[in-house]
């Protein structure tokens, strides 16, 4: 498990690096700009949030701990996300679209979003949906032959596997804390959010899912998979120590 300065050290080194050759000239048939662009707008839309909620809790967590590095680390987590939305948006910018500035979906988990005040419930919303994104972006991936938007996607799940792995473990650290019948009561609530937020994100984007060759049972089983492999990771660090700064 790495420490919040180790985090930290990680995300300023990936921040530089450089994965999307822009000299490309954007290339989509009309039925694949049709199959994937309200997802793309709407998704882009997603990832450009302010993160100034996640940042209020990250302080009010980290002065328990007193480990400012978490706050920083958490920082240049958003950057990280906000550069994704940067990405897509330059490249609907190229295709000739329009960036969105609503949608349904986004105003939905930014209302939730609004609510969240611990860090355990944000960090459980961050998991679901970087796992939710893993599958979109893989999707959007395979369903056009564009090589400039196959870069893209391709340099944000490079970032996705590290940030569910980063949020993963301060879940854990937090779940330390919890006796076992708490937990599993975390668990449960954990079970309902996501799943839940599954189903939605679904219902969203089932048109470009289909488009990279996902089906609903074949999405609910990664999906599945995701969750089941989160709970187990959190139960086998329940067995080790913990460092935060």
């Amino acid at each position: 498990m790495q420490n919040s300065q180790n985090w930290l050290q990680y995300f300023s080194e990936n921040l530089k690096k450089q994965r999307i050759d822009w000299t490309i000239a954007p290339e989509l048939t009309l039925t694949e700009r049709q199959h994937i662009l309200k997802s793309l707008q709407a998704w882009q839309l997603g990832e450009t949030s302010d993160g100034s909620n996640l940042i209020n809790a990250a302080k009010k967590y980290a002065r328990k701990l007193n480990d400012d590095n978490y706050v920083e680390a958490i920082r240049l987590f958003i950057k990280e996300e906000q550069k994704h939305g940067n990405n897509l948006g330059k490249y609907i910018d190229l295709i000739g679209e329009k960036r969105i500035k609503k949608n349904w979906g986004d105003s939905l988990f930014r209302k939730f979003r609004g609510l969240y005040t611990d860090m355990e419930s944000w960090t459980i919303a961050v998991i679901t949906v970087e796992n939710a994104a893993q599958v979109f972006y893989q999707c959007l991936k395979d369903a056009t032959n564009c090589k400039l938007l196959k870069q893209i996607c391709t340099d944000i799940l490079i970032d996705e596997a590290p940030h569910i792995r980063f949020q993963m473990e301060r879940l854990a650290i937090i779940y330390s804390d919890k006796n076992k019948f708490i937990r599993l009561l975390s668990y449960c609530g954990y079970s309902i959010f996501y799943f839940s937020t599954t189903l939605v994100v679904w219902h969203a984007h089932k048109k470009l899912f289909r488009a990279g060759k996902v089906d609903f049972r074949k999405y609910w089983r990664k999906m599945s998979s995701k969750f089941n492999k989160t709970i187990q990771k959190l139960s086998n660090h329940q067995q080790g120590g913990y460092a935060t700064n």
